[in-house]
């Protein structure tokens, strides 16, 4: 997550306001009992909270991309994105090859019918882009509820699953912050996020092995010591890289937070982007690795 300082320009409600802090503890003591009732009861509820996430998600993304002076095709891509889960949830163990095939040659197709001609390829590459970038990376978290399924585990392993993805990325963004505000002095990517030190990092490093350690002991104890270490380290580094890659989109055009929509902690790219990493990270490492 972006901290204080890591982009240029502004918005009318940042995160780091001094007067956020309020807010971004009502809106956690909402949304996080919220999840946890809804990944707990799974199915098709879980699958509606991912695609209204998804949704959120996908909109403020192209509203960034216009922002820069591009021309997404926004419902298409949307709509487009919606679909990739609920194919997921009904099509369990099948790659959505034929539904992302339909994706791309119909954007493809309608610049074609696009009246005003010129820059074909950023249109059609930013609305493609997109929907890999928030849907089908953000599918995941589906996945991770519905990955039981695959390995042969009774159903309610999965709440453990999602839990785990939460718990990592956000005690990784809570040690980054809380120590790089304390102690850091190492810039760690400072062309991209000013705010980011290497302290910060190494902080949310150990935050991320606490939770796990934790998560471990109430709902995932198949994980040994070892592999819990692994994976609290791996989703500490592409976490770190998700969050760097929004910052990095975010600079580019030039505003500080993707959008307003959630009080406090500014939009919902802004909470989930390094989950959008994580995800995907700790699925395959499940699926493959741990639970083969």
């Amino acid at each position: 997550m972006d901290r204080p300082g890591d982009n240029v320009g502004a918005a009318s409600a940042t995160a780091g306001s001094p007067d956020s802090l309020p807010r971004r503890l009502l809106m956690a003591a909402i949304f996080i009992p919220c999840l946890l009732l809804i990944a707990r009861r799974g199915g098709i509820y879980y699958l509606v909270l991912i695609d209204l996430i998804l949704l959120v998600g996908l909109y403020e993304f192209y509203g960034m991309m216009q922002a820069k002076g591009l021309s997404p095709y926004r419902v298409i891509g949307m709509l487009s994105g919606i679909a990739i889960p609920w194919y997921i949830f009904y099509q369990q163990g099948i790659y959505a090859n034929f539904l992302l095939s339909l994706i791309f040659t119909g954007i493809m197709a309608m610049e074609l019918f696009r009246r005003e001609k010129g820059l074909a390829v950023y249109h059609i590459s930013v609305t493609v882009f997109g929907v890999f970038y928030i849907a089908w990376l953000g599918s995941h978290l589906l996945l991770l509820r519905e990955l039981p399924h695959l390995v042969g585990l009774d159903y309610s392993a999965g709440f453990g699953f999602v839990v785990m993805a939460f718990a990592l990325t956000w005690c990784y963004d809570t040690g980054a912050y809380t120590v790089g505000r304390l102690i850091g002095r190492h810039k760690l990517c400072p062309a991209i996020s000013p705010g980011k030190t290497v302290e910060g990092a190494v902080g949310g490093m150990i935050f991320s092995v606490a939770g796990i350690m934790i998560v471990r002991a109430l709902l995932t104890p198949f994980l040994s010591v070892i592999e819990a270490c692994l994976l609290a380290v791996g989703s500490s580094i592409i976490g770190q890289i998700g969050d760097l890659v929004e910052s990095m989109l975010k600079r580019d055009v030039r505003i500080k937070d993707s959008s307003g929509t959630i009080p406090g902690h500014g939009g919902v790219l802004d909470r989930f982007d390094s989950l959008l990493f994580t995800a995907p990270m700790i699925y395959y490492s499940l699926k493959y690795f741990i639970l083969d």
